[in-house]
């Protein structure tokens, strides 16, 4: 059960502080909201690390349901955890969310924009047009879990890839880089726990004037991801032969 729980713990603090900075970014009366979107990718980044950190040992920290399946593909991880993991992952994710919503509680009441408020939940895109948006949300985690690979190690043995403590630096500039560079379309979800958990969230939570959860575009930030990395995984085997 420690590996779960580090899981859940390790999705926890990366959505705490990753839906914090946009929080604090985008809602009405905070103290950051001139951060801009340089700074929700440089807190973004931050959260991976502090998740990954704290998670790796442990569990491997994957946080991320398109890591796990990636790795399982890849033949680096036991498909009997894929379910554990997944699960851990979203319960994370939602605890992590919840967390914000406590901290900026007032800052939540006080905002009207019923955009701004989803912002700080899930994501939407900045032209919406499914079948680009899904290509932009595969194309990302395809770079992320393939890069991941190789910085947990990039060679096929008998042993598990999984992160340890000392790549919580290169996954985090990892995530820095991406969303700088790839997040401007729907915002880089790039993990359906991240996108989903807190989207769920955002429907159950009492948030006054909170409007509508955008469910229609639910399935991208879920499937995109997951398809994304299950074939960066192929790659890898391919070409890490």
């Amino acid at each position: 059960m420690e590996v779960y729980v580090f899981e859940i713990i390790g999705t926890a603090l990366l959505i705490l502080l990753g839906n914090g900075i946009v929080a604090n970014a985008v809602l009405k009366d905070t103290k950051g909201g001139d951060a801009g979107w340089v700074g929700i990718t440089i807190g973004w980044g931050v959260a991976v690390f502090v998740g990954v950190f704290v998670a790796a040992d442990v569990s491997g920290a994957h946080l991320n349901p398109a890591v796990t399946l990636g790795f399982a593909t890849a033949g680096k991880f036991d498909w009997s955890l894929v379910p554990g993991y997944i699960i851990a992952q979203f319960i994370g994710a939602m605890l992590g969310t919840t967390f914000v919503w406590l901290t900026y509680k007032k800052q939540y009441d006080a905002t009207d924009d019923q955009g701004a408020i989803l912002a700080s939940f899930a994501n939407t895109p900045a032209i919406k047009s499914p079948f680009w948006n899904f290509i932009t949300e595969f194309i990302a985690t395809f770079a992320f879990v393939l890069a991941i690979f190789y910085i947990a190690g990039g060679s096929l043995s008998d042993e598990p890839i999984s992160l340890g403590s000392l790549d919580a630096l290169p996954v985090a500039l990892l995530v820095l880089g991406i969303g700088i560079s790839l997040g401007g379309p729907t915002g880089y979800a790039i993990n359906p726990a991240r996108d989903l958990g807190p989207r769920i969230m955002h429907a159950l939570l009492p948030i006054k004037g909170k409007g509508s959860s955008a469910w229609w575009y639910a399935w991208i930030p879920v499937f995109g991801p997951i398809t994304g990395g299950i074939a960066a995984a192929l790659v890898y085997l391919y070409i890490g032969l």
